[in-house]
């Protein structure tokens, strides 16, 4: 007699030929057996974690792709990230972008500008306009520079984000490194705003409160600002003023940081019919000068990728 028992699958202990998993291989109010991550091995859920209900299931396969972290092929590909259009050209000069002795840019040559940004500080200015920058680093190492390279910068500056070209006029080595850079040639400005971020598709996991040791849930973060993110999940995590925990990854040419940290939250958008994700305005005001700098360099890796926001976030 057969026994329908048998033809069951267990996704816990059936050989899978895919780490790809599948909605209902993935159980809701028990603890999972595996870890779940998205295509690049970014942890979204921890082995043990429990899903609470449906309603955050779906949001997991509705924003990510959920893979068994122990089977998860390391060598499989991201899809190809699309590049919008570029903003027009302004006629705007150095005192225009507001820039401040120690701001941080990114530099790039301008050939082959599909290159990373490398991230280095401005350290002067002369009379002619002309800017001192410390050498951007690659791999902790200088940035190969040629004299008269013609090379890219963008800075983020306190009310816009500015792109613009300089010849290199010079590279110094005494009293220390620097690099002499022109005076900066085809400024763009894209439009003020109160803050500015770009465009992202990161996993984030989120306690709630500021204390505790585990994360109960996850997020989406669509937007990435220096300081801040709007973060969609599918509940509503708090009120103003809440504070929450948050862990992410962010990946540049150069960076590959995982971020740990708090956040409190400065606007709720929660969703206008049942089972629709609550959006959360969230402020990272307690940043270290690695994660501040790992925030910068990937708001400046995808500099051609901005939107805005004005309603209080950093």
């Amino acid at each position: 007699m057969d026994n329908p028992a048998e033809e069951r699958v267990d996704a816990n202990t059936a050989p899978a030929s895919s780490s790809s998993l599948a909605l209902d291989a993935v159980p809701v109010g028990t603890p999972l057996p595996w870890p779940i991550v998205d295509t690049d091995g970014t942890l979204l859920f921890a082995s043990g974690t429990i899903l609470a209900t449906t309603d955050e299931r779906t949001f997991l396969f509705t924003h990510f792709r959920p893979q068994r972290g122990d089977l998860l092929d390391p060598n499989a590909q991201q899809p190809p990230k699309s590049t919008p259009p570029a903003e027009p050209t302004g006629e705007l000069t150095v005192r225009d972008m507001h820039l401040e002795i120690g701001a941080l840019i990114g530099m790039r040559p301008q050939l082959g500008s599909g290159a990373p940004m490398h991230p280095c500080r401005i350290i002067g200015f002369a009379p002619n306009h002309a800017i001192f920058v410390t050498p951007p680093l690659q791999q902790g190492r200088l940035l190969a520079l040629t004299p008269g390279e013609n090379v890219e910068l963008v800075a983020i500056a306190s009310q816009a984000v500015f792109r613009f070209v300089c010849t290199i006029e010079a590279i110094c080595r005494l009293p220390f490194d620097y690099i002499v850079l022109s005076k900066p040639g085809a400024i763009r400005r894209l439009r003020e705003r109160k803050s500015i971020r770009v465009h992202a598709h990161l996993p984030v996991r989120f306690g709630i409160g500021e204390t505790g040791d585990v994360y109960e849930g996850l997020g989406l973060a669509k937007g990435i600002s220096a300081l801040g993110m709007s973060l969609s999940a599918s509940w509503t995590l708090g009120a103003v003023g809440d504070r929450l925990r948050i862990a992410f990854r962010l990946k540049s040419a150069e960076l590959d940081t995982e971020i740990e940290t708090t956040a409190i939250i400065r606007n709720v958008q929660k969703g206008s019919a049942p089972g629709e994700p609550s959006t959360h305005g969230l402020e990272l005001d307690r940043l270290d000068t690695a994660q501040q700098m790992a925030m910068k360099v990937f708001v400046f890796d995808r500099h051609d990728d901005v939107l805005y926001w004005s309603n209080g976030m950093k």
